[in-house]
């Protein structure tokens, strides 16, 4: 599916719209949400940092996952630094989000790979302790269990 958010500052009204949208129809895209925040409270939290930013954005309507989010956030960055720019479009596909996290996975992978420690090298003859000897039998076993000679329960005594 793909998203888009379109970002439209309003100067006159010192507000700062968040348009998302979702192709729910093959290439036609529905508006979802419209959020709209004061420029000051945005100015704000630019100043306090990413995060700050990242909470006045996120409503109980529009909430971005962070993958979208940290773009998002960039881009008012941008508008609220170049007082020339009065919008951004951003558009993402969630087939990308399965690539990346694709991609992020084999890296990981392939390094466990190369760390892996080879099973037969643990086991060579002469690491092995010289006190181990199959033929062992361990008699002396100390438990609090005991068998009982006689289980009323067996099913082989059943007249």
């Amino acid at each position: 599916m793909k998203q888009k958010y379109a970002l439209i500052r309003d100067n006159d009204n010192k507000t700062l719209v968040i348009r998302e949208y979702a192709e729910l129809d093959k290439e036609m895209m529905s508006l979802l949400c419209e959020e709209s925040y004061s420029q000051q409270e945005l100015a704000e939290a630019l100043t306090k940092g990413t995060e700050a930013l990242l909470a006045v954005i996120r409503t109980n309507n529009l909430y971005p996952p962070s993958i979208y989010a940290l773009p998002i956030a960039d881009a008012i960055k941008e508008m609220f630094q170049d007082e020339e720019k009065l919008s951004a479009e951003l558009v993402f596909d969630d087939k990308d989000l399965f690539i990346k996290e694709a991609e992020i996975l084999e890296e990981e992978t392939e390094e466990v790979a190369e760390e892996a420690v080879d099973v037969d090298e643990l086991l060579e003859e002469d690491e092995l302790s010289d006190d181990f000897d199959e033929k062992t039998v361990i008699n002396n076993i100390k438990t609090s269990i005991k068998v009982a000679d006689d289980e009323p329960g067996d099913l082989d005594e059943v007249p």
